[in-house]
């Protein structure tokens, strides 16, 4: 097969896994929003008897406290984990964009257990009109 005709295979796979991929994010979403009704109505439930949670022949819900951490002052935050050393805070992945630059710009620094994978890829466009 010449490729001419793989790229039009490609692109028109490409759109058929994009519309399905937006239905089911829509369908998704519709029962994610239907879903957060029922939650809020558990909470009123609990807010009204005191309680934190319940029982019912069909299951148990439980009442929590979900916290989330951000900053919008990331120069306070990597002096704050400094002086604190407390690196622990920040989570455990690699910038790969960030690794990618430092190593080009430093080629004889790798730093102990550092892993790569590196494979070819190909990339399709679409033709311009």
């Amino acid at each position: 097969m010449d490729a001419t005709k793989l790229v039009s295979i490609y692109i028109k796979m490409r759109d058929a896994k994009d519309a399905l991929t937006r239905e089911y994010e829509a369908k998704i979403n519709e029962v994610k929003e239907q879903m957060e009704v029922v939650e809020q109505a558990l909470l009123d439930i609990c807010k009204e008897t005191g309680q934190d949670g319940g029982r019912t022949v069909y299951g148990s819900f439980t009442r929590t406290v979900k916290t989330r951490f951000w900053t919008n002052d990331w120069q306070s935050m990597y002096s704050f984990i400094k002086q604190h050393d407390a690196i622990q805070l920040l989570e455990q992945r690699v910038h790969q964009g960030n690794m990618k630059q430092f190593l080009s710009e430093n080629p004889g620094l790798l730093p102990t257990g550092l892993n790569t994978d590196s494979k070819y890829s190909i990339t399709v466009r679409r033709a311009t009109k």
